[in-house]
């Protein structure tokens, strides 16, 4: 599936830029979806082209939340991925990056393979705890998820502008906060893991690329099979990271609350900037797109 057959909404193609999708539109009750042309995400945009800069300039994306470290980044350029960062105009670049630098040190590299590449969903879903944790650490002063939740959260005098939100492949990271974001306004489970899951859709283009890179670790050479189940976007591993944070916590909202993301009055201008009434292009049509990724 090429990246103009991908289904629209919500994926919208822009050239150089895969995996990039709108993550509105999806149901909140009978009646509400998530707003859509708000919340984009996407993998690391260093290869858009002008054509594609046009395009996201023509979605008023006025922020791009880089969730990448100062490390991976040097190492995309060093390895000869070309991950430089992309910048243009109208759009404002603000680096939160998720894991700081002492956090690529081999062993820590080689615990966080380990989950990624592990056959079952428990992998994923301590590595997205972690990502979780690391987020929201008082040691990072960058505070990705706060940064991010905080404008979307902006107060109705000033409503948040669109933003696109990406890391390397725009798939765990990335995923983790889109899962806060549309669980916050009351997007179902299996929905929000739908969601997630469409990333091994979007990213089929750069699979290959994606895991040379990985496969140059020491942890994961001659481990080709292993690469591939750490792109991969299983629905469980979302359904599991979605459980363990209510099991944890009591729920979003509160896991959300104690770590200092957002409180209780910004959940709810999140939610009053965020979740509108269907409007005459209706619900995304998720359950026909799940059967393209049987």
């Amino acid at each position: 599936m090429t990246e103009t057959e991908l289904p629209s909404p919500p994926f919208v193609p822009i050239s150089g830029l895969p995996n990039f999708r709108d993550i509105g539109g999806y149901p909140v009750g009978d009646s509400k979806v998530v707003r859509r042309g708000l919340v984009f995400r996407s993998s690391e945009p260093s290869k858009v082209t002008d054509d594609g800069v046009s395009k996201l300039q023509d979605l008023g994306i006025a922020k791009v939340f880089d969730l990448r470290s100062a490390v991976e980044i040097e190492k995309g350029l060093r390895d000869g991925y070309g991950w430089k960062i992309k910048e243009w105009d109208g759009a404002s670049r603000h680096f939160v990056p998720v894991f700081l630098d002492q956090d690529y040190s081999p062993e820590a590299l080689a615990v966080r393979y380990k989950n990624y590449s592990s056959e079952h969903a428990e992998g994923f879903i301590a590595a997205y705890s972690d990502i979780l944790v690391a987020a929201a650490s008082s040691s990072n002063s960058y505070a990705p998820f706060k940064t991010i939740l905080e404008h979307l959260a902006s107060p109705s005098s000033s409503p948040p502008t669109p933003c696109l939100i990406h890391c390397t492949a725009g798939k765990d990271r990335t995923g983790v906060i889109c899962g806060l974001i549309l669980s916050l306004c009351g997007v179902p489970d299996d929905v929000v893991a739908h969601e997630y899951s469409l990333t091994d859709l979007g990213l089929k283009s750069r699979h290959e690329e994606l895991i040379s890179h990985l496969m140059s670790n020491p942890a994961l050479r001659d481990h080709p099979v292993a690469a591939r189940r750490m792109i991969s976007s299983q629905k469980e591993a979302m359904l599991g990271t979605l459980a363990k944070i209510r099991n944890t916590y009591g729920s979003v909202e509160k896991c959300v609350v104690d770590l200092g993301l957002l409180s209780l009055d910004g959940i709810r201008q999140l939610r009053s900037n965020l979740i509108v009434d269907v409007d005459e292009k209706g619900v995304v049509s998720w359950q026909d797109h799940a059967k393209l990724l049987l």
